[in-house]
């Protein structure tokens, strides 16, 4: 048993609080990992705020990197001393969806209900005598301990502090692009909300060779950061007369080509699917709703050819896929370094969280001490 570090969400609506947690020793096919980075991400934000259902008390965070510290029996793909990317969304490589070309929800995976347990039914951290509740990989520690399924060995020397977002953001944001949309060049792209994962996927559109790339979003400060990205046009629909839907058909002559939603509001998935051409638009939501949200639109909407599509951090297949990522960027194909605005010791995170709730900012990065 490891005793170390943790911010624990013991409530919704309340700060993290800095506890020592003791961190069980892995079971047969899992490993511990130390964490030297993370991410915030939009969720953990949801989850802090209430929007979005999980178990309580329990370690947030998901968008990791670490070093392997030990392993369980049974591992295989990783050893002690191996740099890694840790991946909210597992793959088995055995289940149906895995095997499948396009799937990557693996039937393990425990998102979208999640239980706060492995897959045993148990935890690995304990904090005052009580149980602590996991979050997917439970990235705002010193030590955790996820499935190996939920790992992936990466580049000896990738930069920890930068690749993290590699975990979530990075691979959303490029996947929905080029994995589910599938952007054409020359064509019009519009995104909803322009933070870490809208700027990933301007990065992906402007690589995609899109003509023109309009950002929607409420916070203007954003606005010359996205432009810098590639975004051409920038709206902020509370300075608009119109619904912001109607502005976008009418400055692209009949709707954008594709259009991407990562705000995680009922109400904007319905204006960017409103914002697709009538014949051949194509809507990505991005974006998670708060719990117990419905979607509601007329379906009349879709009958003349315009495509409401979801994903999961880009429908790429985690463990095969994301490390090559890592790979592409360690080789200097892209560079996401700019996605990540600050960085911030592992005892500032309520701070981090103060400015991510800001809106003024896009990505932030915790390291342990």
């Amino acid at each position: 048993v490891i005793t170390c570090r943790a911010a624990i969400a013991w409530t919704a609506n309340a700060p993290l609080s800095i506890e020592e947690v003791e961190v069980d020793p892995p079971k047969p096919g899992e490993v511990r990992i130390k964490i030297v980075s993370s991410g915030l991400c939009g969720t953990d934000k949801h989850i802090l705020e209430g929007k979005d259902k999980v178990p309580l008390p329990a370690i947030l965070g998901h968008e990791g990197t670490g070093i392997v510290e030990s392993i369980g029996e049974g591992v295989t793909t990783v050893q002690p001393g191996d740099k890694v990317l840790i991946f909210l969304l597992p793959e088995c490589g055995e289940c149906r969806f895995c095997l499948h070309p396009k799937g990557n929800m693996c039937v393990k995976e425990n998102i979208l209900s999640p239980t706060g347990l492995m897959l045993d039914g148990t935890s690995r951290f304990t904090c005052r005598g009580r149980k602590i509740y996991l979050y997917g990989t439970s990235t705002f520690t010193e030590y955790t301990v996820v499935h190996e399924i939920a790992v992936g060995k990466i580049d000896a020397a990738a930069p920890l502090d930068k690749v993290c977002i590699m975990s979530c953001a990075v691979p959303t944001g490029f996947g929905v692009v080029f994995n589910t949309a599938r952007v054409t060049p020359g064509s019009t792209c519009v995104i909803f909300g322009l933070g870490g994962i809208g700027s990933a996927v301007v990065m992906g559109c402007k690589a995609s060779g899109a003509s023109r790339i309009i950002g929607v979003d409420i916070i203007e400060d954003k606005f010359p950061w996205a432009r810098a990205l590639g975004v051409t046009d920038c709206l902020n629909p509370q300075n608009l007369k119109r619904p912001v839907q109607e502005v976008v058909v009418e400055m692209t002559g009949g709707g954008a080509d594709f259009a991407f939603e990562a705000v995680g509001l009922t109400d904007t998935m319905v204006a960017a699917f409103e914002s697709c051409h009538v014949s051949y638009g194509v809507c990505v939501i991005i974006g998670v709703a708060p719990s117990a949200a419905k979607l509601s639109f007329d379906p009349l909407m879709l009958l003349p050819g315009r495509t409401l599509k979801g994903a999961t951090l880009g429908e790429y297949k985690t463990r095969s896929c994301i490390p090559k990522l890592v790979t592409d960027y360690m080789q200097r194909k892209f560079n996401t370094d700019s996605l990540i605005t600050h960085q911030f010791p592992f005892e500032k995170i309520n701070k981090a969280f103060e400015l991510f709730r800001s809106e003024h900012c896009h990505a932030y990065v915790y390291v342990p001490a």
